[in-house]
Formats: C-alpha cells, structure tokens, sequence
C-alpha cells in the first residue's frame, strides 16, 4: 500500500500544478483551448487511474476507488472553467479512453 501513498501523492502535485497552468489558459484563450485542457486533463488523470485500476483486485474497493475517483476532478475543472454540460460526452470518451488505455500500458 506504500506505492499507493506514494502515487496519490504525485498525482495530487501534478493535479494542482495543471490547475495552476489552466488558470493562466483561461485568461489568455478561447473557449476551445479550454475544452482542449480539460480533455487532456481527463485523459491522463484516467489514464493514471487506469493504470493503477490493473494493478488492483477486480471489484474491490480500490478498484472502484480507481474508476470513479477521477470524476470529481474533471467535474470540478468543467464547472470552474464555466464549460456547458453539452460537452460531457466529449470527456466521458476521454475517460473511457483514458481507463482503457491506462490498462494496456506495460511499464
């Protein structure tokens, strides 16, 4: 469990580190630039968590853990960028393409 520590702890660095990119995008970009970041953002959280959600027992608790705990994440930059909801779709593929990437990745 020490490596699960470890790397929510890393993810958490990377995730305030891109909220502090993504406030400098907003002021100085579109509309699209921002859809753009938060599909990205979506992609790799879930590919991080896809990643780990292999390395789990299947239908455990860390692995629900790891399908749903992106989602507060993504909802928090969608709200805060003032994105519509008609763009969810658009980043449930990014998550779904994150999760199943992030479990054929051989590291």
């Amino acid at each position: 469990m020490k490596s699960w520590g470890n790397s929510c702890s890393l993810f958490f660095l990377t995730f305030l580190l891109f909220c502090a990119i993504f406030k400098k995008v907003m002021d100085i970009s579109s509309k699209l630039v921002v859809i753009i970041a938060i599909f990205s953002l979506t992609l790799l959280i879930n590919l991080y968590f896809g990643r780990l959600r292999t390395k789990t027992r299947k239908f455990s608790l860390n692995w629900f853990l790891c399908i749903h705990l992106p989602i507060p994440f993504v909802f928090l930059a969608r709200v805060s960028s003032h994105v519509s909801a008609w763009y969810i779709p658009l980043f449930v593929v990014a998550a779904l393409g994150g999760q199943v990437l992030g479990g054929k990745i051989e590291i």
